[in-house]
């Protein structure tokens, strides 16, 4: 047994750290990240730029470790406020990615959602003469009930004309884009800064420049809602009948038919979740943390949400772990770009890797199971 116990002691360190099923829903994500940062940092090191230094930089932009200096009114406090702001959206788009995963469908349209549902909000609510106590939960409600409504959309054409939803919702993320382009350029731009005009104090989902101690933080009010959405949806995913229908339908359609639930309700009734989640993440983002709209441009958290969706195993607890990380990666990528002198897009390359790497999450579960297996055969033999 000790010649084995030599002869492969990389295979049992292996075992050892992601051998427990038990607990290899969060073993395995965290190796697939660890592998992902090494290989991250190699590339940062061919680049002749030093990884520690960078990645620190990532966490310095983001308000996890302090700065060298700060400007007035500026503090690691302030960054951290900002990076919760910028988190907000993220969390919620990541969720609407994976409600729609659990039913069996992908939701690529979460960025086009998110624009209808900031745009439609910003009309209605975000140019109007309405009191904060009215128009914040109004610009909320306003929001949601658009993203479910193209979402809905989605389900049913997937449902009744079983057309492909990443087709429809790519094509809608198109139509989103245009129409609301041209309605923003030819009513609702700003001169100077050709983006829409900025919402009102009032409507605003982010208060911003709040003076406290000194120091002038922007303060997220979608943040609590956010993690409020997640406990939900892992409450229902769990503990209800919809839930385990919603995941039913996800794993098999046919014998979730055979056993008497409604595929099409609940293929539709998941976007139209999936939906609201997405206009949710675009009243934050767009009437939070920007308070306007670029126009022919559609939001990348929504296409990040996807990575983050697949990192945390489409496990809402997991998502606020993992949005946590890929916004760390996002938010920093300015300061890390200004003080290492790296391409900002480095991050993008950072976050295709923790995709990449998390992918192939169920092929490291096999060569786990794998080894597991050859050393059990292999004990058995000397024994």
């Amino acid at each position: 047994m000790k010649k084995n116990k030599r002869k492969n002691p990389a295979g049992r360190l292996f075992v050892k750290l992601l051998g427990n099923e038990r607990y290899q829903v969060i073993s395995i994500p965290i190796f697939a990240i660890l592998i992902s940062l090494v290989v991250g940092a190699v590339v940062i090191g061919i680049l002749g730029k030093n990884p520690v230094s960078a990645y620190g930089n990532l966490l310095q932009g983001s308000g996890l470790v302090p700065k060298a200096k700060y400007a007035g009114g500026k503090s690691m406090l302030t960054d951290f406020f900002s990076f919760m702001d910028y988190w907000t959206p993220m969390i919620f788009a990541s969720l609407a990615v994976a409600v729609a995963l659990k039913a069996g469908l992908f939701n690529i349209g979460v960025s086009g959602q998110m624009l209808a549902a900031g745009f439609v909000a910003t009309v209605i609510v975000g140019y109007s003469t309405l009191g904060a106590p009215v128009a914040k939960p109004l610009a909320i409600l306003i929001a949601a009930v658009t993203g479910a409504l193209v979402g809905g959309l989605i389900g049913f054409l997937k449902y009744r004309f079983n057309i492909n939803e990443v087709v429809s919702s790519i094509m809608l993320n198109y139509i989103a884009e245009y129409i609301i382009a041209f309605f923003i350029n030819t009513r609702f731009v700003d001169p100077v800064s050709r983006q829409s005009k900025a919402v009102s104090d009032a409507s605003r989902l982010t208060l911003p420049g709040v003076k406290i101690g000194g120091l002038k933080m922007d303060i997220p009010l979608g943040i609590i809602l956010a993690v409020i959405a997640a406990l939900a949806i892992k409450f229902i995913f769990d503990k209800t009948v919809l839930g385990y229908e919603l995941k039913a339908v996800g794993a098999n359609r046919n014998a979730s038919r055979y056993a008497g639930i409604n595929v099409g309700k609940n293929m539709v009734l998941s976007m139209v979740i999936s939906g609201a989640l997405a206009g949710l993440a675009g009243a934050t983002y767009y009437l939070g943390y920007y308070a306007s709209i670029q126009p022919r441009v559609l939001s990348s958290t929504g296409f990040d949400a996807i990575a983050v969706s697949i990192l945390g195993n489409s496990n809402p607890i997991g998502i606020l772990c993992s949005s946590f990380l890929i916004n760390i990666i996002n938010k920093g990528s300015t300061y890390m770009s200004s003080t290492a002198g790296l391409d900002a897009e480095i991050a993008s390359v950072i976050t295709g890797l923790i995709l990449l790497f998390a992918a192939c999450g169920e092929y490291i579960k096999y060569q786990v199971k794998k080894t597991k297996d050859k050393m059990e055969d292999e004990r058995r033999n000397a024994a």
